[in-house]
């Protein structure tokens, strides 16, 4: 059997660091402006390649640093996180840049992105309690939208998103008065006509004008009654003739369960 020769170690030196360079990724925007990778950037997230974009910006915010194009390139990169999915990274990139740029005069859209990106989460929220019996549910999400949005409204009344987060807050608020009442309802169901009556008195506190606040006042009538507390039914009945002389659930009791709870407009 033939023996292999023995290989000098200055060879053997020369053919490591070789390969060690061989595997060095090279940077291909090394050479390009700022501006070339800005419209890269965004070609690549127009593309679906987030990942990419992602990494583009990053690089952008280095070779920029100091200018309004490093401002947009953060922007960019939390508009492009929300669009991948990645709302905590949406989120962290939008409050850093709160910190780094509080006078910015995209800040009214850094609102605005700030509320849209917890407004996703909301609605994901409110459409998975379609078919379940749930007697909680964290709430965080949808608040953390309406407070972003209450912001942009009242700081900067005439931006050219206050329009649409208005119509935003007037959802969230009506979902969240809805949820109640679906946990009000939830509880009635089961018997338990103190936690019924209690979630249905939050849902009256909390929220003004909201259409769920109709079932709120015969969700409270119906357990008053269950408990043979006369007067406060009678009490919140006559609340209910004056508020909603048409209402339904006067004449025909609860709505249908399959009825989407959630679909108030």
């Amino acid at each position: 059997m033939p023996r292999l020769s023995a290989v000098p170690l200055s060879t053997l030196a020369c053919v490591l660091a070789l390969s060690g360079c061989s595997t060095t990724q090279k940077d291909e925007t090394a050479g390009w402006s700022p501006n070339r990778i800005y419209s890269e950037a965004t070609e690549e997230r127009a593309a679906g390649n987030f990942e990419k974009s992602v990494s583009l910006l990053e690089k952008l915010e280095g070779r920029a640093a100091g200018t309004p194009l490093a401002q947009q390139a953060q922007i960019d990169k939390a508009f492009t996180q929300y669009k991948a999915g990645e709302q905590a990274q949406a989120l962290a990139t939008l409050d850093r840049f709160q910190k780094l740029h509080p006078a910015s005069p995209a800040m009214d859209y850094v609102l605005y992105l700030k509320g849209l990106v917890s407004f996703n989460d909301n609605l994901g929220l409110f459409g998975a309690l379609a078919r379940q019996d749930l007697s909680e549910r964290d709430q965080k999400a949808a608040k953390e939208s309406f407070e972003s949005f209450r912001e942009l409204v009242a700081r900067f009344p005439d931006s050219r998103y206050s329009p649409d987060a208005r119509a935003r807050m007037t959802y969230i608020v009506n979902s969240l008065a809805q949820y109640e009442v679906h946990v009000a309802r939830y509880y009635y169901s089961r018997g338990a006509h103190v936690a019924a009556i209690n979630r249905a008195q939050t849902a009256l506190t909390d929220y003004v004008d909201a259409p769920a606040l109709e079932e709120a006042l015969f969700i409270m009538l119906r357990s008053y009654e269950a408990l043979g507390m006369t007067q406060l039914r009678d009490d919140t009945r006559r609340v209910m003739q004056a508020s909603y002389p048409q209402s339904e659930y006067l004449t025909k009791g609860f709505k249908s369960v399959d009825e989407p709870w959630w679909k108030i407009w």
